[in-house]
């Protein structure tokens, strides 16, 4: 079971960076929950949990001392940038074991690769949430607050969900998790799948999967009789397949929801 702690920057009486209109505590700890729910509804073998659910006003030491305590795998910390940029950024301690800036890779360019942000680039930094933990850790700058067209993204929910979609990209590369496997037919569940496309050659639909890859999307083909699928997605609420069908169709693929 992999253990990921996430970390929606400030809270409560720490509002963070404010800007045109919203607050950097609610836009992270919107993109917290939406990472959490991709990978509690789509993955197996990993457990969440969060240093705040709700508007709290939680400490750094409060925060890295949960994770240290319950023995995360990774900490995860979610923040918005400010200060007139643009663009994502991602910093790490290297002090914390080998593999972090082998992480920190990987769930960067998962990010840019899902959100097309100006990549401000890979970044060490010693910041308590990094310092402190005893896992690998990241903090990733997501957008500038103060910026209006960042602030302007920062305000869609849909590219609230193409940014976590990249955290949880790059999270399943690190730890390798697999998909869940569901049977509808036997146990009663509904599963809503997100496709964008059926061919009955089947070189066409690896064609459309590799395409859809390349935007950061994860991709599955189903064979239906005569047909070939192309899956981006399964989950057990509407919403989240309503979210993601949003995410495809603004990077320019036909959805259904079956």
């Amino acid at each position: 079971m992999v253990k990921i702690f996430i970390d929606p920057g400030h809270g409560g009486s720490d509002a963070g960076a404010v800007s045109n209109g919203i607050q950097e505590k609610n836009i992270t700890l919107q993109i917290a929950k939406k990472v959490q729910d991709i990978l509690q509804n789509e993955y197996s073998n990993v457990s969440i949990r969060m240093s705040r659910t709700g508007d709290s006003t939680v400490s750094l030491s409060e925060r890295t001392n949960a994770a240290n305590s319950w023995g995360a795998d990774y900490y995860l910390s979610i923040h918005i940038n400010a200060g007139g940029g643009t663009g994502f950024e991602s910093y790490v301690y290297t002090g914390v074991g080998t593999p972090t800036t082998t992480y920190q890779t990987q769930i960067h360019s998962a990010v840019i690769s899902s959100t097309n942000f100006q990549d401000r680039g890979k970044k060490q930094a010693n910041f308590h949430v990094l310092r402190e933990t005893t896992m690998p850790a990241i903090l990733t700058e997501n957008g500038f607050i103060d910026t209006k067209a960042d602030a302007d993204k920062l305000k869609d929910s849909s590219f609230i969900t193409s940014i976590a979609r990249g955290h949880v990209n790059g999270l399943v590369r690190v730890f390798q998790l697999e998909k869940k496997v569901i049977d509808s037919g036997n146990d009663g569940t509904a599963l809503y799948k997100v496709q964008i496309g059926a061919f009955k050659n089947r070189d066409n639909a690896n064609s459309l999967a590799a395409q859809a890859k390349s935007k950061g999307f994860d991709t599955i083909i189903i064979q239906s009789g005569n047909l070939y699928k192309v899956q981006i997605g399964a989950f057990s609420k509407r919403s989240n397949a309503d979210s993601l069908a949003s995410r495809a169709k603004s990077s320019g693929f036909d959805t259904i929801i079956i």
